[in-house]
């Protein structure tokens, strides 16, 4: 486990190649790469020293010769000992800027690159940690991450959710489980108020969104008197907080039977349960039905997971963001509001907005743009990742929906600064 810079593989760059990463981008691809038969063999995960193709060091990386993205840099020092200290100084700068965000101990603690640490997430909830290694090299090196974990924070107990698509790309297997402690069942989160029970080991991703806080707190804000639509509703993290913030009536949907059961308990328990009311059922297929009953809500959210798992996704997820925009555009009344989200990685900014566009004009709806808006602040992005290849959410809307007047084509184009 213990790396000697001095004893380290060195991986070397082809003559002019190096240009993006002393310009600070974090990734290195297989074809940037001297690729002979010494860095094929080595061990998917190994720490190696990256080298321009003159000799001269350009840091240490995790490198893996069988994936696209062939090397993640750690630190632009190759002198530097990628070990306990070193993780232990990482984790201290992530814990002291998500410190100064949030009063509560409730937020994404640690978000890969932008943290300085490639693969890497750790959500935390409370005295209860959430890891997930994304990487080989992150994966060989999880030992020291709970480690460092441990000696910073001192958790109740530590869950690796070791099973993102993500690592089969990295030739890794899926696992899950409580690395260290213990839980039993649900734990809690609180988010702006309201406090929601969360499945850390079979709930979607690492169990809770952190990065939509700040977008259901504004939702929330719009939400007085009126009647609700949640197209996915989750453990009901939008559609409590809008009834806490005093909705008619919620609406919440999804296909997970136990996130619904979640959504139904939170409800109770911030005292909104007659408020809400949640059902088992895909999104389009629930929202044509409420469409071809009349049904119209003041306010729609839709935020799915996500519709590209790779590039080649990419044309059939945009006709589905056109599809779920026409359909949630239906249901939304007269001067309502819809939310919409994309969190695919592969789909960019303008391709997303332009899909909703579309999807609008295919409903005969016009809209202003209220807001366009990402993840929250304990997700940051480093400058050299930022959209469309970051992973940050795309948030389109709300918009203000209203009738598109008689004689005017249903194709719209929406306000300036959408598209």
């Amino acid at each position: 486990m213990a790396d000697n810079p001095a004893e380290r593989p060195t991986v070397t760059l082809l003559p002019g190649h190096q240009k993006r990463a002393l310009h600070g981008h974090p990734w290195i691809f297989s074809n940037e790469v001297q690729m002979g038969a010494e860095a094929r063999a080595l061990a998917p995960g190994t720490l190696v020293t990256l080298r321009r193709a003159d000799a001269s060091a350009l840091g240490v990386a995790m490198f893996n010769p069988h994936t696209l993205l062939a090397a993640r840099l750690l630190d632009r020092d190759a002198a530097r000992p990628i070990g306990r200290r070193f993780f232990a100084r990482r984790l201290e700068r992530a814990l002291r800027l998500r410190e100064q965000l949030f009063d509560a101990p409730y937020y994404r603690l640690v978000h890969a690159e932008a943290d300085g640490l490639p693969g890497l997430v750790v959500d935390r909830f409370g005295a209860i940690l959430v890891v997930q290694s994304n990487a080989a090299g992150m994966s060989r090196l999880e030992p020291l991450v709970l480690d460092a974990l441990s000696e910073l924070l001192e958790p109740e107990a530590m869950v690796l959710r070791n099973d993102s698509p993500a690592r089969a790309l990295e030739g890794l297997a899926s696992e899950t489980g409580v690395a260290r402690g213990r839980i039993e069942g649900p734990v809690r989160v609180h988010e702006n108020g309201v406090v929601f029970h969360v499945d850390l080991l079979a709930g979607q991703k690492t169990g809770w969104f952190f990065d939509q806080r700040d977008n259901r707190r504004f939702i929330a804000s719009l939400a007085r008197g009126a009647r609700v639509l949640d197209l996915y509703c989750f453990t009901g993290g939008f559609a409590v907080q809008a009834a806490r913030a005093g909705a008619g009536a919620v609406l919440g949907i999804d296909s997970s039977e136990p996130a619904l059961r979640l959504a139904a308990e939170a409800a109770e328990l911030n005292t909104v349960g007659e408020t809400c009311s949640f059902r088992r059922g895909e999104a389009f297929g629930e929202a044509a039905r409420l469409a071809a009953a009349g049904e119209r809500f003041d306010i729609v959210i839709a935020d799915p997971p996500a519709f590209a798992k790779s590039r080649k996704d990419v044309p059939a997820a945009l006709r589905g963001y056109r599809k779920l925009a026409r359909l949630a555009a239906s249901l939304t009344a007269n001067r309502g509001t819809l939310f919409l989200a994309s969190c695919s990685f592969n789909v960019g900014e303008a391709e997303f907005a332009e899909a909703v566009r579309r999807g609008l004009g295919d409903a005969g709806r016009d809209g202003r743009l209220l807001r366009v808006a990402g993840a929250g602040p304990d997700h940051p992005v480093p400058e050299r990742l930022q959209p469309p290849a970051s992973r940050l959410k795309r948030q389109i809307g709300p918009l203000r929906i209203r009738r598109v007047p008689e004689g005017v084509s249903g194709q719209r184009t929406l306000p300036a600064g959408l598209v």
